[in-house]
């Protein structure tokens, strides 16, 4: 069976939620018997690869404009998919989802894999919004299968277009990779154990500034405060927040993966989520992997993941966000203990296979 992949930026190594759950989706998918091939954006690869652990790559040229480079990418991508034969299209994230009606009057079967409510992010003017709302709509309706990745995204599908079949699959998270990089962190100046950390795009909705704000207020006794990730697109935000971070000394990363990441989250003391926007967040199961001690926003994506109270702050409410950090800083260094069993990525693939076995028995 040929699965052509959409909605992502690529794979590997790419920033981004999406791009994380294709990255180790896939692969697995191909171990499973499956003829896998993922439509890369060229504007965001950095090698040279034609596949990726089985998993065939195809690049395309697509415009870097943040307003309607995910829709023309996914033009393309579904004639390619076409042009190559495929019995299903998996388009993931709702703007891509604008277009299955397309992939459908080309006569392919379509799973559409629903990751968030975008149009909630702050980043999208009025026009935006409306385009993506429609991607939902779209994908919901018209998507032979509908994949959802928590009961909060189920809910919203339920409620506004009675699509009552959806199947729950959440995100995954590999085994964790426990590792020490001592040249890195003397590169970075932290110290194992006194530093808290955050890793995610610096758009507004993760709310990063609420974080270095938060941090500037407490007594951090020789802590320090790291910021891994970047943004696709530099503006004023993602400007203002580097600006901002360099002021009150925190040390920004840039995008890493591989052992550094490893590494920053071995050894961090907290990991810390503010945003107000979520569909569900890799990188807070991969911080729960490492038993890292969590401080997270509120919002309903978080709640579902089921961490005890103490560990939730209203979202906004940096005066709160204070009052955990210090208290984290307060205690002695420690990990937690989670369940991760739902966020096994061979079951999460077992559920795929599923999915794909129904549309093509």
């Amino acid at each position: 069976m040929k699965i052509v992949v959409t909605g992502t930026r690529g794979i590997p190594n790419i920033m981004g939620g999406v791009e994380t759950h294709c990255e180790e989706l896939f692969p697995r998918m191909v171990q499973r018997g499956y003829d896998v091939t993922v439509i890369r954006r060229k504007s965001y690869v950095k090698d040279c690869l034609t596949e990726y652990k089985g998993v065939k790559l195809v690049d395309i040229d697509t415009p870097k404009k943040k307003s309607f480079e995910a829709i023309v990418h996914t033009f393309k991508a579904i004639l390619k998919a076409k042009a190559q034969g495929a019995d299903i299209v998996h388009i993931h994230a709702i703007g891509p989802a604008l277009l299955t009606p397309m992939a459908r009057l080309l006569g392919m079967k379509v799973v559409f894999t629903h990751h968030g409510p975008d149009y909630d992010r702050d980043k999208w003017g009025m026009a935006a919004k409306l385009m993506l709302k429609l991607g939902e709509r779209m994908g919901t309706t018209f998507a032979n299968e509908v994949i959802v990745i928590s009961e909060v995204i189920n809910d919203i599908l339920v409620r506004k277009y009675g699509r009552r079949d959806c199947r729950l699959i959440y995100n995954g998270v590999p085994e964790p990779d426990c590792c020490d990089y001592d040249e890195y962190f003397k590169e970075l100046g932290i110290e194992k154990g006194k530093y808290i950390l955050s890793m995610c795009r610096f758009v507004p909705e993760k709310n990063l500034h609420h974080l270095v704000e938060a941090f500037s207020k407490i007594d951090a006794k020789g802590c320090k405060l790291v910021l891994a990730g970047d943004t696709d697109f530099e503006d004023d935000y993602s400007r203002k927040l580097k600006a901002m971070a360099r002021e009150n000394r925190v040390v920004l990363t840039g995008f890493v993966k591989g052992q550094k990441l490893h590494s920053l989250l071995t050894h961090t003391r907290c990991f810390v989520l503010p945003s107000s926007h979520e569909g569900l967040p890799i990188a807070l199961l991969e911080a729960m992997s490492y038993k890292l001690q969590a401080i997270i926003s509120n919002i309903p994506a978080n709640l579902e993941v089921g961490l005890p109270y103490e560990n939730y702050f209203q979202t906004g409410d940096i005066n709160a966000l204070v009052e955990k950090l210090q208290k984290n800083i307060d205690t002695p260094y420690a990990h937690t203990e989670y369940d991760m069993s739902e966020y096994d990525w061979e079951h999460i693939a077992d559920q795929v296979d599923e999915v794909y076995k129904i549309l093509i028995p």
